[in-house]
């Protein structure tokens, strides 16, 4: 009689209850969330390792003029930092992880020692489980959250200083183009002249020939099109 008894409990509540309470928790999934998962992806801090880097060093490496072996050293920088960032990522939220399930496992023990005392059926255990996933899971969109700002920290400084190399100074310009217009017949300055003017200008040889490039290419433009023999293999240096 007394587990007859015990059963129809079950059943009136998980009806009158939990049908209800399982209703109204099915919840849709955080906008908020996504956005940031997404963004973790993208820059791969989530999700397998990405060997080429990730969308910010493409970004600066498509901004930055071809600047040739600096863009190496700094790619690798920026690469070594963001593999920090995952991996202090990925370290937590195994934490998390870890700290769930253990806890999870606890409540599921403690829930069935109590079913034997009174009627809990497998639902509401299903219900207990699912708002503890839901609460660690708001604890993850924290680590989330402070790791999409470490990188987007770190994606503004890396683009701030390729931004700062590549804006010359007044000086280092005036200096180019003196040498420019003196050499107008022929201004493909040689190797020796490239570094002698990389150090007036404290730029790198690469910056000064991509600068050469540009000018060529804007005058030819300015003198109406039709450039001399001199200016025929010149291409725009993106």
């Amino acid at each position: 009689m007394k587990p007859a008894l015990f059963n129809v409990l079950c059943e009136i509540k998980e009806k009158t209850v939990l049908s209800i309470r399982g209703a109204q928790e099915e919840e849709p999934a955080d906008p908020q969330l996504m956005r940031l998962d997404n963004m973790l992806l993208a820059e791969g801090v989530a999700g397998p390792e990405k060997g080429g880097g990730s969308a910010a060093a493409a970004a600066a490496a498509a901004a930055s003029g071809g600047a040739g072996s600096d863009n190496s050293v700094e790619h690798s920088d920026y690469r070594a930092k963001l593999s920090q960032i995952r991996q202090i990522y990925h370290t937590e939220l195994e934490k998390y992880e870890q700290a769930c399930n253990e806890f999870t496992t606890h409540v599921m023990n403690l829930l069935r020692e109590q079913s034997r005392t009174r009627p809990i059926s497998p639902k509401e255990i299903e219900r207990m489980v699912g708002i503890i996933h839901r609460k660690f899971s708001s604890i993850q969109m924290q680590l989330k959250q402070s790791t999409c700002e470490a990188v987007m920290i770190l994606r503004s400084r890396f683009l701030d200083a390729r931004r700062k190399r590549r804006n010359f100074n007044k000086q280092a310009t005036e200096i180019l183009n003196e040498y420019f217009y003196s050499h107008l017949s022929n201004p493909y300055p040689s190797e020796e002249a490239k570094e002698e003017l990389a150090k007036k200008c404290g730029i790198t040889v690469s910056q000064v020939s991509n600068w050469f490039g540009n000018k060529r290419i804007r005058y030819k433009k300015n003198i109406g099109g039709y450039p001399s023999p001199c200016y025929q293999s010149d291409r725009r240096i993106q």
